[in-house]
């Protein structure tokens, strides 16, 4: 097996920042199409649209989970690259580990 060296987590970094830029524009989407919803419910009380709001808003709910998921995975990378530093190999093993599941 080889050593995890610092540019091994260093790498995930500018994966990770566009992922979050994908969240980011996913979870904007979400609430301007939810704003429009509701701006429509007001004008005109349709139970499909509080449906369709209800639908969107468990998805703004996932979308900010995976975008806190996603900020744990850099910080726990941060981590295993101060752990690197400072020569405790087998948890920075570990940290990494967690860090790619996440």
């Amino acid at each position: 097996m080889e050593a995890l060296t610092l540019t091994t987590p260093a790498l995930l970094f500018s994966a990770i920042s566009l992922i979050m830029l994908a969240y980011t524009n996913r979870f904007l989407a979400y609430a301007a199409v939810i704003r429009n919803l509701h701006d429509k419910y007001l004008k005109k009380q349709d139970e499909s649209l509080i449906k369709q709001i209800k639908n969107l808003k468990i998805r703004l709910n996932l979308t900010r989970w995976m975008q806190i998921f996603g900020i744990t995975s850099l910080l726990l990378c941060v981590l295993t690259m101060f752990l690197i530093y400072i020569d405790q190999h087998i948890v920075a093993i570990w940290i990494f580990g967690i860090a790619l599941v996440l």
